[in-house]
């Protein structure tokens, strides 16, 4: 049994805690039910695929041998358009960019005004009403928009307030937003993550303001938890009136709500503390770039026959060379189709060697063996999508290191998909797992994870609202005393 001194900083711990946080508990459940519907804004894959136009083949004069230059540390290669010009866009190991017309070869060092606007219009399919050159906005920052800016923020003609955000750089679209997905975002992810602009554009003062206003929550959740529990009696010693809580009115309803969702409030605060990864002890380390690189392999970029390609993939958007295993290919990618992926000189499909991806995997993590090797038809606890669809068939390979580290390859082409170490693996499970719940049959369904969301996070907001009556109650008890004094 617990001491009475012990109970009474128990009992005070989780009031004044709960005074101090029951508003930001109450907007976090709120926020993250709205983020279920309305992510934080982000140019999906498809998105992209939908604005771009077909690349313009009778406009490409210079093939990739040209602008790639006879480098042998090219990561990616692709052609596109920027709104009616087709582009070459170069992507190093190094992370290094560039982008060339693919008309005369010319690099692209710095894109205009009207040139933006062109590509912004093309893209949206109305015309731009304003453009500004930024170095961020609320929805640029952050994201992996560094090598882009400053960008060129367009808002199009329109009902739906749609704004196109064009690198000056290269003139790639690296982001869309529209009003309804801006609005939500306001109730939804800017809230629920502590994401105002002025605090995301210091990355590690952000952190540290999420680990110390969702600290003190957890100890705060971890106390009512115990309390909830002491208080209750539910066998034959119970309360005046067979009842098994003390508590009447607001009180009760706290009590009764913990009790059923208390498990879930803590475990949810904490699995969200754990988003910043305190003391960063869940860094996976996975396989390393050096080793990414060596798997791919290097080599010159052979010339391509532009004009078998143009038959072949009329209705490109993209056309990228990609390397894995040692092999180079070509994916051609269109809206609505599947990806076809080509042998580089011949253009017939592309197959890779699966011996020749196990020879290039045991290098994946340099002084271990492969350990086992599973193939994975369906999707499992850890190679997933939610609200979409996981790349399958995909190969497992496990190797014998010490962080036990696994590596997803595609058989079909020997792209290097990801990597998980152990430390990895719990992470999904404390974080993704106990915030998110996307685990198990409700990974396979859908709609029946946002109904368990939503019984939940009614508990958890129960909580949270009779707190903050209860915690305004107490707060006035002293001006009342005064007033009948």
């Amino acid at each position: 049994m617990l001491s009475h001194q012990l109970k009474r900083w128990l009992y005070l711990t989780h009031r004044w805690i709960g005074i101090v946080t029951c508003l930001l508990f109450a907007m976090w459940f709120v926020s993250g039910l709205v983020m279920l519907y309305v992510p934080f804004p982000e140019l999906k894959p498809a998105e992209w695929l939908a604005g771009q136009r077909p690349i313009a083949w009778s406009e490409v004069k210079v093939g990739p041998e040209a602008v790639a230059n006879g480098r042998a540390d090219i990561r990616s290669l692709a052609l596109e358009m920027d709104g009616d010009v087709p582009v070459w866009r170069l992507t190093g190991w190094d992370g290094s960019r560039a982008a060339y017309r693919a008309s005369n070869g010319q690099p692209i060092a710095r894109v205009g005004r009207a040139e933006a606007l062109q590509i912004a219009s093309l893209f949206g399919g109305a015309p731009v009403a304003s453009a500004k050159l930024i170095h961020n906005d609320q929805w640029s920052v952050p994201g992996g928009y560094d090598k882009d800016r400053p960008l060129w923020k367009a808002a199009l003609a329109g009902g739906a307030g749609k704004v196109i955000y064009v690198s000056s750089r290269s003139g790639a679209v690296v982001l869309d937003t529209n009003r309804r997905e801006r609005l939500w975002n306001w109730l939804g992810s800017i809230p629920h993550w502590l994401y105002p602009r002025a605090l995301r554009e210091l990355p590690e003062a952000w952190r540290q303001v999420v680990l110390w206003v969702s600290g003190p929550c957890i100890i705060g959740a971890l106390a009512g938890a115990i309390i909830g529990v002491l208080r209750l009696r539910p066998g034959r010693h119970r309360f005046k009136g067979n009842r098994m809580t003390p508590y009447r009115g607001w009180m009760k309803w706290h009590h009764v709500a913990g009790l059923i969702g208390g498990a879930f409030l803590l475990t949810w605060i904490f699995s969200g503390w754990l988003s910043v990864d305190p003391g960063r002890f869940f860094d996976s380390g996975g396989v390393s770039d050096g080793a990414r690189r060596a798997y791919a392999g290097r080599g010159p970029v052979p010339a391509l026959d532009i004009s078998r390609l143009a038959v072949l993939a009329p209705d490109a958007r993209r056309v990228e060379w990609l390397r894995a295993a040692g092999r180079l290919y070509l994916r051609a990618e269109a809206p609505g189709d599947a990806d076809t992926d080509v042998d580089p000189v011949s253009l017939k499909p592309f197959a890779a060697d699966q011996a020749d991806i196990l020879r290039g995997a045991v290098g994946l993590v340099p002084g271990a063996h492969i350990a086992a090797l599973d193939v994975l038809t369906a999707p499992d606890s850890y190679w997933y999508a939610v609200d979409d669809e996981a790349k399958l068939p995909v190969w497992r390979v496990r190797f014998d290191d010490r962080a036990h580290t696994w590596a997803h390859i595609d058989p079909l082409t020997g792209q290097l998909l990801g990597s998980i170490d152990s430390r990895g693996r719990l992470y999904r499970w404390l974080y993704d797992g106990l915030h998110r719940w996307d685990f198990g049959p409700l990974l396979a369904h859908s709609p029946a994870r946002r109904v368990l969301i939503w019984l939940l996070s009614l508990a958890g907001l129960m909580i949270s609202v009779s707190s903050i009556w209860i915690g305004w109650r107490r707060l006035r008890r002293p001006s009342r005393a005064r007033a009948r004094a």
